[in-house]
């Protein structure tokens, strides 16, 4: 019954590296090896595509047919807003079903918890609705 020795890595007969050191490096291998990746893709497309601009090349695409009207269509900033009120109400289920889930378990902390979240996104849905974002029969 003796002392033991640390878990680590080894790097020879004696010497060992500490774990949390292996595991940084580890990291710092993938992130090299992974933008060296990138890199190396990007020059190969960068040397290895064709470089010909013609004017047809530099039309807009519609499947084959002529262009039909302006090819720079403006949309209204109201359908961006009302995307952005969407992902953010549908990133708020994605947290609510866990918690939906094992609520008998938290108890009261778990509730009051929630309503605060709850609240927070309630308060950022009544500005835009204050401002008058939401209603489509007001020109911006």
């Amino acid at each position: 019954m003796g002392l033991e020795a640390p878990q680590g890595v080894f790097l020879h007969e004696g010497a060992q590296l500490p774990t949390h050191v292996a595991d940084l490096t580890t990291i710092m291998i993938f992130l090299v090896v992974g933008t060296l990746f990138v890199l190396v893709l990007y020059s190969m497309v960068r040397i290895l595509a064709p470089t010909s601009r013609s004017v047809a090349k530099l039309e807009p695409y519609e499947c084959g047919e002529t262009v039909v009207g302006q090819t720079w269509v403006h949309i209204n900033i109201r359908y961006y807003i009302f995307a952005m009120l969407f992902l953010i109400f549908d990133i708020e289920t994605v947290f609510l079903f866990p918690w939906a889930v094992i609520f008998k378990k938290l108890g009261l902390f778990g509730l009051i918890e929630m309503v605060i979240f709850i609240l927070i996104l309630l308060v950022g849905l009544a500005y835009p609705w204050k401002k008058g974002v939401l209603r489509w029969d007001v020109e911006m």
